[in-house]
């Protein structure tokens, strides 16, 4: 493996490579089928217009979020294209057990070889009750502080190179490495490259240390990007993997072709947070359910304070912005994406970012 898997290449005039996560929200009216069409259709936009990766997060117990199985989204996503890099962002390991995740993108490789990303997190994408659910327990706290051991695992699993004398020696990831060893076996020379995700500066460090390319989340955890950052930096050693730091960050980021009408759906998009964050998740509502919702005080600086991280507004807008965080930030590549309640809203949106930055049409 190469850090040429990891790299992006900038198109058009953005300053670095842009890419999307796909939370693959169902809004008010719709289904988790049209939620799927829509990434369907917009993993194929992105493709045409030379976006670099297109990744989907995982999340549990959310109506509004239908990618509660990642490798399964990004099989059906591998059918539908051909040279974008797909990827999870993330997979949350403590969720499962490394063989299924080293089997599932064993698979994914198989499926789209040279295309896929394994990002990792290891918060549960979920409330307290849904994460025990998931993971069979209700010792929480020691199941994150398991994630090293298990990012160790997963690792030996994907390389099958298990020492002699561990338990898991004899235990392969089919499909993996093992078949190129086994007698008329050819091996593939992809293996998924690993990502660390993080919204803190645990994985930061954790990261640096491992010479892993690092994704932060500043689209919801804005106040800690710079910092998580430096930190990864600091913290980073050249390894197999890479010779230098690289950055990706999550961007919250709409267009629209009038400015009123993006302000429109990161209203909706505000108070669909707000639901979730008080414990009453549900679709992403309509802007004109959210104009006529009565706003609290305290809902009201939520949603400014939330506002005021995303990116939104023309396309002369959003590309001002997005290249002002890239400037603040010093991220290698900026990862975009928008919540609205309308597939067709945000297939708008990533036009006209690319139409901003005047991406090629293929």
């Amino acid at each position: 493996m190469t850090g040429d898997e990891i790299r992006g290449k900038a198109q058009g005039t953005a300053p670095v490579p842009l890419s999307v996560l796909d939370l693959v929200t169902v809004g008010a009216g719709h289904t988790a089928t049209d939620a799927l069409r829509t990434s369907v259709a917009l993993s194929t936009l992105a493709e045409s217009r030379g976006y670099h990766r297109y990744w989907v997060a995982e999340h549990h117990s959310m109506p509004g979020v239908a990618s509660s199985s990642p490798a399964v989204i990004l099989a059906h996503l591998a059918a539908h294209t051909h040279r974008i890099r797909l990827g999870s962002g993330g997979v949350m390991l403590p969720n499962h057990a490394p063989l299924v995740v080293a089997e599932q993108f064993g698979t994914l490789e198989a499926m789209a070889p040279g295309r896929i990303d394994l990002g990792l997190g290891r918060a549960p994408g979920t409330d307290g009750a849904t994460a025990a659910a998931l993971r069979r327990t209700d010792r929480l706290n020691e199941s994150v502080d398991d994630f090293p051991r298990q990012l160790v695992e997963l690792i030996h699993f994907l390389d099958d190179d298990f020492p002699e004398g561990h338990p898991y020696h004899r235990v392969h990831a089919v499909p993996g490495p093992v078949q190129g060893t086994s007698p008329g076996g050819v091996q593939s020379p992809h293996r998924p490259p690993i990502w660390l995700l993080g919204s803190s500066d645990f994985s930061a460090r954790l990261a640096g240390r491992l010479g892993l390319p690092f994704a932060f989340a500043h689209h919801f955890s804005a106040r800690n990007t710079i910092p998580a950052l430096e930190l990864y930096r600091e913290s980073f050693r050249p390894s197999e993997v890479l010779d230098a730091p690289y950055t990706l960050i999550g961007v919250a980021a709409l267009a629209a072709d009038e400015e009123r009408e993006a302000r429109r759906q990161v209203l909706a998009a505000a108070l669909s947070m707000i639901r979730l964050r008080t414990g009453r998740p549900g679709l992403v509502p309509t802007p004109e359910e959210a104009e006529a919702y009565e706003f609290s005080p305290m809902e009201r600086e939520f949603v400014e304070s939330w506002n005021a991280d995303v990116v939104y507004g023309t396309p002369d807008e959003v590309r001002a912005g997005l290249d002002e965080l890239h400037k603040r930030t010093g991220a290698d590549e900026l990862m975009i994406t928008s919540t609205a309640p309308s597939g067709a809203i945000r297939l708008r949106s990533y036009e006209l970012i690319a139409d901003a930055y005047g991406f090629p049409r293929n």
